[in-house]
Parts: structure tokens; sequence; C-alpha cells
């Protein structure tokens, strides 16, 4: 063997994929150690009669898109279950035939959510309440529309209806499940199903790698991970006598928050019936103008705020005081500016500079 072959390094070779191996190894560690900056995204649907907003954090546009579409299906699917109006959803054929066999997982899951939320609000809140719902809708082929005639003619219609009545009744059973109502009865699930929709949204989002994002269903909120950098997100709440001021910000970081009132909604063109009815009665509740709710759910805190409205303040904050990690707030019906808050929503006030 020459002198030339014995002097040659035999690791020489090697040095290219060497070079390439280490060059990999910086850009990963880069990636890791210095990401690329996030940066704020948003889209917006109709859905469920209002407007679905979600904002969030991504580090790229595709990734932000994807996360969003992602979500917008999701809640699109449970929009397409819990619908009582269109046909071929779940829950109107539910209401049809008043049996279910093999529903998805999402309707049983809402509707054992309901049931517990009943037994908690002691009849408050009742997703069985359409018998009732029904009476003070619009009717073209009578003379009289429910909310003309005189009470004692109401009354005996809601004692029939109210019969029909009580999510207690409800049955989910078997394997696979089967949901049977009792002979008559009906759900409706507007307060409860939009919070649903909103959890939903939120878990696609996370499932799509995002950290920081906020989904919001026309007043129906939940939030994870606040922003980067640590700021909260800020939820006004509007006076319901000027809806252009506000009366208080909270602050989410993860958790959710939810407000019902009967000042937007009306049965009649008087606007006198509103659209939030109470169970138990029959009649429209006028014991509150708002209840905000913030819970760790917004599953929960659109159904507590719909039973914490027709509660009022005093029943509504015992209920809440009651719940572990959930607040409330709430304004008098006769005077708005009269403010029944639970024990601890003062820390997810957001204080001025001046600290009020």
């Amino acid at each position: 063997m020459g002198a030339g072959a014995r002097g040659r390094n035999p690791f020489a070779s090697w040095w290219p994929l060497l070079l390439i191996v280490a060059l990999a190894a910086v850009l990963v560690a880069e990636r890791f150690l210095f990401p690329d900056e996030l940066a704020p995204f948003g889209a917006q649907r109709e859905m469920m009669d209002t407007l679905v907003s979600i904002s969030l954090y991504a580090r790229d546009e595709d990734e932000a898109h994807t996360a969003m579409e992602t979500a917008f299906a999701r809640m699109a699917d449970v929009v397409a279950i819990a619908s009582i109006h269109d046909p071929n959803a779940e829950a109107a054929r539910l209401n049809d035939t008043g049996r279910l066999a093999d529903p998805s997982p999402e309707l049983i899951e809402i509707l054992e959510a309901a049931i517990g939320f009943f037994a908690a609000t002691k009849g408050a809140f009742d997703v069985t309440i359409e018998p009732l719902l029904s009476l003070w809708q619009y009717d073209p082929n009578v003379e009289l529309q429910f909310w003309e005639l005189d009470t004692a003619a109401q009354q005996e219609a809601i004692e029939a209806a109210r019969r029909l009545v009580g999510s207690d009744r409800m049955l989910i059973q078997g394997e696979p499940p089967t949901i049977e109502l009792a002979p008559g009865m009906q759900i409706n699930l507007g307060g409860i199903a939009k919070g649903y929709v909103v959890d939903q949204g939120i878990e696609a989002l996370c499932e799509s790698g995002i950290d920081h994002a906020l989904v919001d269903a026309g007043g129906d909120i939940a939030a994870v991970g606040g922003k980067p950098g640590g700021a909260p997100w800020e939820v006004a709440l509007r006076d319901p006598e000027g809806q252009a001021d506000e009366i208080v910000r909270f602050e989410l970081r993860d958790g959710a928050i939810a407000t019902s009132g009967n000042y937007l909604r009306y049965y009649d063109p008087e606007a006198q019936v509103g659209h939030i009815m109470d169970p138990r009665t029959g009649f429209s509740a006028y014991v509150a103008s708002s209840a905000t709710v913030i819970a760790p759910s917004c599953t929960e805190a659109d159904a507590l705020a719909t039973a914490v409205f027709v509660l009022g303040p005093a029943e509504g904050l015992a209920v809440i005081n009651k719940l572990e990690r959930v607040e409330a707030m709430l304004l008098g019906y006769d005077d708005p500016s009269e403010i029944a808050r639970s024990a601890g929503l003062d820390r997810y006030e957001v204080r001025k500079k001046d600290g009020t």
C-alpha cells in the first residue's frame, strides 16, 4: 500500500453527512427554542341565528386557517344535531317521535347536562319547556294571540302545558342508549346548546394545537390560554338600557361567560312578553334584566345564566354560591343599576387605573 493511502483520514468521507446532521439539529433546536412569533387571526360565520367569531394566535396563516375551519366544522356538526327546527336534526326527530334510538354522543351529553342543571336549579332550567314556549309563539291562524287572551284562558292553557314539562321525566337508558320523552313532551335546547357548541369549538382549536383562543357566539364566550405573554381576554357587559355603554369588563384566561336577558327578544310587538320563560309558571321571567355567569365551561355558563335570570338575585346567587368556580352578576329588573354579585366575582372584574 502506498504512502498516500496510508495517510488518508478514514473519516473524511463522513464530514459532509455530519455537517448536514449538525445543521438539521441547529434548525430543530431553533424551532423549539426560538419559535416564530405568534400573530393574531380571526374569522366569523353565521350560525344559530347569530354571528360566531373565532379569535386566536398562531404562528402562520395556514395554521390559523386550518384550525378555524376545523372548529367551525365541529360547531356546525353540533348545530345539525341539536336544532329543533331542522327536520333532519336529532333533536327535531326526538320531538317528532318522542323516542330516539342510538343518538349521537353529543346529544346525550347535552341532555345529561341539562338534567343535572334541572336538578341543581330546582326546575328553573328545563329543556322540556317547549310546550310552554309554543303557547306564546305567533300563530297566524287565530283571531287572538296568546298574549292577548285574558288571564284565566292563559292560565288554563299553561296548566295543561305544564303537565308535559319536566326534565326529570326524560329517560336515557340502554346500550346503545335510547332517549325517550313522555307523551306530548318536547325539548328546546336554546338555553344550553349554544354554550355546548362554543365548548366544542374551543376543544377543536386545542386539538389543532392552538394554545390561545376565544370563541364568541352572540355573547356566549369561551376562552383558552389568555393572550400570549399572559394578558387575559377581556369581555364587556353592556348596559341593557343603553347597549353602547359598558357596565363592567371581565377578564378570562381559561373559562367561559354567558349572559341571559329579556331586553332584546320578545314574543309580542309591544315588547311585553320576553323570550325567557319561567318553566315553573309558564310566564316570562321578570325578576332581573340580565344575568351573567362565569364558569369553567360555556355549557355551564349558558344554562346557569338562563336559570339565574329566572330565579332572580336572591335565589339565583344562592344556587351559584353552592357551585365551585362559578360566579354571577345580576342586574335588577326595575332598576338595572341595582347590581347583585356573587362572592368571588371581583377576581374577574377588570379594574381601571384608578382602582375602580
